[in-house]
C-alpha cells in the first residue's frame, strides 16, 4: 500500500482512542503541572473551570479530577505534582537495560562487526526506548545511517504516538511514521515515511492541522531535501533487508482495546489505570504542603497595639521588637495578643502518601523495593529477588516481548550495514541474552563453590559456571583447563604419552 494520495484526515481517525490515551500518559510522564492543568481543565485561564466541573461526558469527568479543580481568581497555584510516572517508566527501563544484553551470532566476522555496532551507543538508545515504551505502551526500532555523520548504521527509536502501524496476526507488517517539519499561518508540513518489506517510501505533504493535504516535492523543505537525492523515481529507498526493517516492541498486552482490531496489538502503558491514584497522590502532597503553610505561627494583634508609620503610611506590628512602650487603654477592653498555631498532620499525610505509592507500584507490576522503599540495607541476591519478586516477574514478562523485536532489529541493522557500507559480513538474526539485574555477591558465590568442592558435589566445570554465569562454553572450558593445570589435575593420557607399549 503506497502513501496517502488524497486530502485525508491526519492522524487517521481509527487511531484517535489510542492517541488520546497516549497524550494523557505522556502528560503524566512529562511531570509538567501546566500540562496537567491544561489536560484536566483546572487552570485559571481558558474556559470557565467551574462550569466544566458540572459538564457532562468526557470533559466533565476529567474536570472532576483533583487536577481539574479550578484555582480561585487572584490566588497563586498551590497544586503540587509528584513525578512518580517518570520514576515508574525510568525504573522499567533500568530493570530491562541496566546492563547491555548480549548479542551473539555464529559467524566470527559478523560477530566482530556486531560488537562494534552494539558498542556504538546502542545501550543508551535501548534504555531511552524502553522508558518511552513503558510510558506510551510501545516503541519502534529502526536502523538509520548518515554518511556524513558516521561510517556505520545505528538503531533509532520512534515513539508510538508518531506512527500508523499495520499488524497481521499480531505482527507488524508495515508502518508509516510522520513528523511535523514546519507549521505557520495555518499550514502544516508533514514528512511521512512508510516502511514495507525491503523498501522505504518518503513523502512530503502540505496541509492543515486536521488534514494531510497534498504532496509537494521533497526538495521543497530542508528537512526532507536530503531524501530527494537517494529515492528512486517512485520515491522508494531499498533497505537491503528482505523483511520489514522496523521492529515494534510492545510494553505489555493491552486491556482496553483487546476487542478493537485496529488497536489490540499496540500494547499497554505502565501508567494505564493508575492515573486516578497518581491524581490522589498529588492531592495528598498538596494537602500536606497546605498544612505546612497554615501551620506557620501567626499573632493576632488588636488595633490599639499597632505602631503608626506616619500620616498616610498606616500602622504595623513588629513581632521581633524586644521592648514596647506602654499603651494607655482600659483593662475592660480585654485587648490581648492571640497566637494562632495550627497542627501539621505529618504522620497522617505520610501514611496516606506511602499507601498510594505502594498501590501505584503494585498496579503497575512493581515492588516497592525496586524504587528504594524499605531502606538500603545490604542483602544477598536471594533476599533481594524475594523482595523484588513482583518486579522480577514483570521484567521477565517484558523480556519475552522485547527479545523478538530486538533480534529483528539487530538482523536489519546488519543487513543495512552490508548494503550501504559494503561490509563483508553475513547478516543473520542474533541471539539475545539478558543478564540478571541482581548479581550474586562474589564472596557468597565463592563460599558456596568452596563448600560444594570440599563435599565433592560438583565438578570444576559446574563450579566455574556457577561463579561466572555470564560466560559461554568456550570461556568456561578455557578456565577449567587453566584451573586443572595450576592445581596439577591435568593428567596426561598415558596411552598418548607413550608410557605403555
Amino acid at each position: 500500500m503506497p502513501l496517502p494520495t488524497g486530502n485525508v484526515a491526519w492522524p487517521p481517525p481509527h487511531l484517535a482512542p489510542a492517541l488520546d490515551a497516549m497524550s494523557t500518559w505522556d502528560t503524566w510522564w512529562s511531570g509538567d503541572p501546566d500540562r496537567l492543568e491544561k489536560l484536566y481543565g483546572g487552570g485559571s485561564g481558558g474556559p470557565d473551570p467551574k462550569r466544566m466541573q458540572y459538564a457532562g461526558g468526557v470533559v466533565g469527568r476529567m474536570a472532576r479530577w483533583w487536577w481539574g479543580t479550578p484555582t480561585a481568581p487572584g490566588e497563586r497555584r498551590t497544586k503540587l505534582h509528584v513525578p512518580i510516572a517518570g520514576d515508574l517508566c525510568g525504573g522499567s527501563a533500568n530493570l530491562l537495560f541496566s546492563e547491555a544484553p548480549n548479542f551473539t551470532v555464529a559467524d566470527d566476522a559478523t560477530q566482530k562487526r556486531l560488537d562494534e555496532l552494539v558498542d556504538d551507543g546502542m545501550l543508551a538508545t535501548l534504555q531511552s526506548a524502553a522508558e518511552v515504551g513503558a510510558a506510551l505502551g510501545g516503541v519502534y526500532l529502526r536502523p538509520v545511517y548518515d554518511l556524513e555523520l558516521a561510517d556505520r548504521p545505528w538503531l533509532d527509536a520512534v515513539h508510538a504516538d508518531r506512527a500508523v502501524p499495520e499488524f497481521r496476526w499480531g505482527r507488524l507488517s508495515a508502518v508509516t511514521f510522520w513528523r511535523t517539519v514546519h507549521e505557520a499561518d495555518g499550514q502544516v508540513w508533514r514528512h511521512l515515511e512508510r516502511h514495507e518489506r525491503g523498501t522505504i517510501q518518503h513523502g512530503l505533504y502540505q496541509g492543515t492541522a486536521q488534514k494531510l493535504g497534498h504532496t509537494v516535492p521533497l526538495e521543497d523543505h530542508p528537512a526532507t531535501a536530503g531524501f530527494a537525492e537517494i529515492v528512486s523515481d517512485e520515491g522508494l529507498v531499498d533497505t537491503g533487508y528482505d523483511g520489514l526493517d522496523v521492529s515494534y516492541i510492545p510494553n505489555d498486552m493491552t486491556r482496553r482495546w483487546r476487542c478493537n482490531v485496529d488497536l489490540k496489538d499496540l500494547g499497554r502503558s505502565d501508567l494505564d489505570g493508575v492515573e486516578p491514584l497518581m491524581d490522589s497522590l498529588d492531592e495528598v502532597y498538596a494537602s500536606w504542603m497546605r498544612d505546612i503553610r497554615l501551620g506557620k505561627g501567626r499573632i493576632v494583634v488588636p488595633s490599639a497595639y499597632l505602631q503608626s508609620n506616619g500620616p498616610g503610611q498606616g500602622a504595623s506590628w513588629n513581632p521581633d521588637q524586644e521592648a514596647f512602650a506602654g499603651i494607655n487603654m482600659l483593662a475592660r477592653d480585654g485587648a490581648q495578643l492571640t497566637v494562632a498555631q495550627f497542627a501539621i498532620r505529618v504522620q497522617e499525610h505520610r501514611d496516606s502518601a506511602e499507601d498510594l505509592v505502594n498501590q501505584i507500584l503494585r498496579s503497575a507490576g512493581y515492588s516497592g523495593q525496586t524504587f528504594g522503599i524499605g531502606g538500603d540495607v545490604a542483602v544477598t541476591a536471594t533476599e533481594s529477588n524475594a523482595k523484588e519478586r513482583r518486579s522480577m516477574t514483570t521484567r521477565g514478562r517484558k523480556i519475552l516481548r522485547t527479545r523478538p523485536g530486538l533480534g529483528n532489529a539487530g538482523h536489519a541493522l546488519l543487513a543495512v550495514d552490508r548494503h550501504v557500507f559494503g561490509t563483508q559480513i553475513k547478516p543473520q538474526r542474533p541471539n539475545i541474552e539478558f543478564y540478571d539485574s541482581v548479581q550474586e555477591d562474589p564472596l557468597s558465590l565463592a563460599n558456596t563453590a568452596d563448600v560444594l568442592k570440599r563435599a565433592m558435589a560438583a565438578s570444576t566445570d559446574t563450579l566455574v559456571r556457577m561463579v561466572h554465569p555470564e560466560w559461554d562454553d568456550t570461556m568456561v572450558k578455557a578456565e577449567v583447563r587453566r584451573i586443572q593445570a595450576e592445581s596439577g589435575q591435568a593428567v596426561e593420557d598415558p596411552m598418548q604419552a607413550g608410557a605403555l607399549p
